[in-house]
């Protein structure tokens, strides 16, 4: 995993946004993170500065300090918002989506709309925290990634 410069942030890999809205997450974040192992992620609003979303799992973000999002909203902890859904809660956005074994989710043009990511983007899946990892879309963070001398992996 390519650590772009010394002290800074850990990167899986990129992952590209395809034509029919599938995205696959790198490996290394699957295993990290054991994301598909519920079969359903969480997706939220990235920063400003990044864009993107990033992804969790309910049993990471439940037992986490940040669990107060799914008790304070029910559809998401749930699941009976609708996949893809975003609710608004405390300045980000938050839904979920199925994820399949291999990693794969899949991004309506309602979400990469909301989301402002498009089919062809090169999203960056950056560590972020232990509950969650990021799916860049902008930034310095990219912009480094795309000047950085060493391979960084395409899924």
């Amino acid at each position: 995993m390519p650590q772009m410069n010394k002290g800074g942030k850990f990167v899986f890999g990129k992952s590209l946004i395809r034509a029919d809205g599938t995205l696959r997450i790198p490996p290394q974040a699957m295993e990290e993170y054991h994301i598909a192992d519920e079969g359903k992620v969480y997706l939220f609003t990235g920063s400003k500065i990044t864009g993107g979303f990033c992804v969790t799992r309910k049993g990471l973000l439940h037992p986490s300090k940040l669990g107060h999002i799914l008790d304070d909203t029910p559809p998401l902890l749930d699941y009976s918002a609708g996949s893809g859904e975003f609710i608004k809660y405390k300045g980000r956005s938050y839904c979920w989506v199925e994820i399949s074994q291999e990693g794969q989710i899949l991004l309506t043009k309602k979400m990469m709309d909301f989301l402002k990511v498009r089919p062809g983007m090169e999203l960056l899946s950056i560590r972020s925290s232990d509950i969650a990892f990021t799916m860049g879309a902008k930034g310095p963070l990219l912009e480094k990634a795309e000047n950085y001398d060493g391979e960084i992996p395409l899924f």
